[in-house]
């Protein structure tokens, strides 16, 4: 089939969409439950917060960053657009497999088992197939353990699949509703949080107090690195919203404004709503939580300032944020496979596009059978541990590019050139050396994952390329 007579995407979503889709892609489970991992590494409400505000700079360059690249190009695909322009094509593709194997489905994965465990406590639903939870594949994959979550998170994926086959403005719609209802539940919390501090007039006291002649000690260093790990999960996905470039209303120009705009609001919230966290529970309280199964800090929080319908308001505000970010991500990640297939660095039919509803739907539902294998076979949580280490080396790549085609005097418009990129590759620099030291068996996996894109880049520009 001649790709040329595919009919193209269509270009007609807004800049107050795209802002929404960056906020969309963000706001998952990070924000409701990763402060109890950071408070167990670092016991101190100051630095939580610090690692909040850093990790949150961090990705303020990074957006500044893939601003600039963003005004490079109006065709869909983000980072493999990007790499393939600037670095040729085997960097696009290493990223693109990366994004398909790693970075992006299992995300959707865990964000969508997230959520269908949010909706079966919700409503109760029972457990099912519970006599075959314990049958195993070489055991290490436990297809039937949590059967009725992992049944919600298939079904949410086929609806979300079938609803954005559908049109990408009904899609950009749904993304629009659930991300403002994020939005208004968050600012709920920080409400609850500073209420709670305003009647009792006193900050939680830390219950550990670091020694300052201690900052000078590596391990200090490097468990703060840790602890801005989980922060960094929270802020993932700022990028994504480049995947849909040729899909938006003058991409050069609301693309690059969207990311900027976008992360900054998102980074407003997290930090506030962390802070607004610490005036009602001590780190040590965090820190405790995350001993106890299921507890969730968001939760826990609005249950001490308004009691069961607290409790009730915040579940149902985990389950609309962790089904919109799911929502967001599988809009936009499909459009990256969709373009490297129509640039021949990906399997043929995923550039096909719906001839009604001009979308690309074998993208769609390659991707959705892909993030629902990994949540029945249940390894998208180790896949997930390695994310965050994965997309801080093409981030770093990224920063890169911006500094390539700067000195080639082929970008025209850059953000705060050259400390910007320079600081922000620095950073990821050092996040990738820290998670190798300090999740080495993790770090390596993904290297190893990533090093498998290699003989299929062979295939799909040999064999692939003359089909």
């Amino acid at each position: 089939m001649d790709t040329k007579k595919e009919p193209s995407l269509l270009q007609i979503l807004g800049l107050g969409t795209a802002i929404l889709l960056v906020a969309g892609n963000m706001i998952g489970s990070g924000v409701f439950k990763k402060i109890t991992p950071m408070s167990a590494g670092l016991m101190d409400s100051s630095l939580i917060l610090w690692a909040w505000v850093i990790a949150g700079l961090i990705t303020m360059l990074g957006a500044f960053s893939f601003a600039s690249l963003a005004t490079t190009t109006k065709e869909a695909g983000g980072q493999f657009q990007y790499f393939k322009n600037v670095f040729g094509g085997f960097f696009g593709f290493i990223y693109g497999w990366s994004f398909f194997a790693v970075i992006s489905s299992a995300s959707i994965a865990s964000i969508a088992y997230v959520f269908a465990q949010s909706l079966g406590n919700l409503l109760g639903i029972p457990p099912i197939l519970e006599a075959y939870s314990s049958y195993s594949i070489a055991g290490v994959i436990f297809p039937f353990q949590n059967a009725s979550v992992k049944l919600i998170a298939l079904s949410a994926l086929f609806f979300l699949t079938l609803f954005n086959i559908r049109g990408v403005e009904g899609g950009g719609w749904l993304s629009n509703i659930v991300t403002g209802a994020k939005i208004l539940g968050i600012l709920l919390l920080i409400v609850l949080g500073l209420s709670y501090n305003s009647n009792t007039s006193a900050l939680p006291t830390p219950d550990y107090i670091p020694n300052p002649t201690q900052w000078g000690d590596f391990m200090r260093i490097s468990a703060f690195f840790t602890a801005m790990l989980g922060a960094f999960w929270a802020y993932d996905g700022w990028v994504n919203i480049t995947n849909m470039a040729s899909e938006f209303k003058n991409p050069t120009k609301n693309v690059p404004r969207a990311i900027i705009i976008g992360t900054a609001l998102t980074m407003l919230l997290y930090v506030t709503v962390n802070y607004a966290y610490l005036q009602v529970l001590t780190p040590a309280d965090f820190a405790h939580l995350g001993s106890q199964e299921g507890s969730i800090a968001a939760v826990e929080v609005a249950g001490i300032v308004m009691g069961p319908i607290g409790i009730t308001l915040i579940s149902i505000l985990i389950m609309i944020s962790t089904f919109g970010a799911t929502q967001a991500s599988t809009m936009s990640a499909a459009r990256v496979y969709y373009q490297m297939s129509k640039e021949r660095y990906f399997f043929k039919p995923f550039s096909h596009v719906h001839k009604r509803f001009r979308t690309p739907y074998v993208s769609l539902i390659g991707q959705m059978i892909w993030a629902c294998l990994l949540i029945i076979s249940g390894t998208f949580d180790q896949l997930t541990d390695m994310l965050i280490f994965a997309a801080f080396i093409f981030y770093g790549l990224g920063a890169v590019a911006v500094i390539r085609l700067k000195m080639l005097d082929k970008l025209q418009f850059t953000f705060g050139y050259p400390v910007v990129p320079l600081l922000f590759l620095l950073c990821c620099i050092v996040i990738v050396v820290n998670a190798v030291y300090t999740r080495p068996l993790e770090s390596l996996t993904g290297l190893g994952l990533i090093t498998l894109g290699v003989p299929l880049y062979l295939y799909f520009k040999g064999f692939g390329a003359k089909s």
